[in-house]
C-alpha cells in the first residue's frame, strides 16, 4: 500500500521483452536506500515488485494484466517514471490509500499556467468517472491528487509548485497517457451497495 506522495523520479535504463511481460530496470537513487529483494514499489501508479537491487537501479518484472491495464505497455528505455516506495509503520499518511492496482488508462488534455500553479485537464476511462468527486481523491501515474472539477469524461486538477516539481506532471504534454487508479473506497461502497 503507498500513499500517492511521490519520492523521487527514476529513468527507464532497460527493458527486456519476454514472451508475456517485460522486466524493467529503473535508475534511481533515493528509493534505493532500504529497497529489498521482494519489496513493493510504485512505478507511475503500478505496484511492483523488486527482484534485482543494485547500487544505482532496482529491477522489476511487469506481468501481462498489468501491461493490459496500465501505460507501461508504452514504457521506452529513457522515460522517466514516478517513485514511491511502499508505506512503513513511520510513514507519514500525506496522501491517501493507494494500492497500486490501476483501473485504466487516461490521457493528459491541457495544461494553463499560472504563476505559482498549473490547472490541467486529464481524461478519464468513462467506466471510472463513476468514482470520481468534487474534492475527492484520485490517483493520476501515482500521485494523489484532488479532483477540483469534473467533466463528462475528464477531471481537472490544480498542481502546485512541489508537485510540477517532483513529479511527471510536471512536463505531461497533450496526448500523453497517464494511469488511473479510482479511489478504492469508492469501489467497496459500490461493492457492498451491490450486495444488499
Amino acid at each position: 500500500m503507498f500513499t500517492g506522495i511521490i519520492e523521487e523520479l527514476g529513468k527507464v535504463s532497460g527493458i527486456e521483452q519476454q514472451q508475456d511481460a517485460i522486466r524493467l530496470t529503473i535508475s534511481c537513487s533515493k528509493v534505493l536506500s532500504d529497497l529489498k529483494r521482494g519489496d513493493s514499489i510504485s512505478c507511475s501508479g503500478t505496484c511492483l515488485t523488486a527482484i534485482e537491487i543494485d547500487g544505482t537501479s532496482f529491477t522489476a518484472d511487469v506481468m501481462l494484466e498489468t501491461l493490459r491495464r496500465s501505460s507501461l505497455s508504452e514504457v521506452q528505455v529513457g522515460d522517466v517514471i514516478n517513485l514511491e516506495r511502499a508505506m512503513n509503520h513511520d510513514t507519514r499518511f500525506g496522501g491517501h490509500i493507494v494500492q497500486g492496482h490501476v483501473d485504466g488508462v487516461g490521457e493528459f488534455l491541457s495544461r494553463e499556467k499560472s504563476d505559482n500553479w498549473d490547472w490541467v485537464k486529464v481524461s478519464i476511462p468513462q467506466d471510472l468517472m463513476k468514482y470520481v468527486v468534487m474534492k475527492g481523491s484520485i490517483t493520476i501515474d501515482g500521485i494523489s491528487l484532488t479532483v477540483n472539477e469534473v467533466g463528462e469524461d475528464h477531471i481537472a486538477l490544480s498542481l502546485i509548485p512541489e508537485t510540477l516539481e517532483v513529479t511527471t506532471l510536471g512536463y505531461k504534454k497533450p496526448g500523453d497517457k497517464v494511469n488511473v487508479e479510482a479511489d478504492v473506497l469508492a469501489k467497496h461502497i459500490e461493492r457492498l451497495m451491490q450486495a444488499k
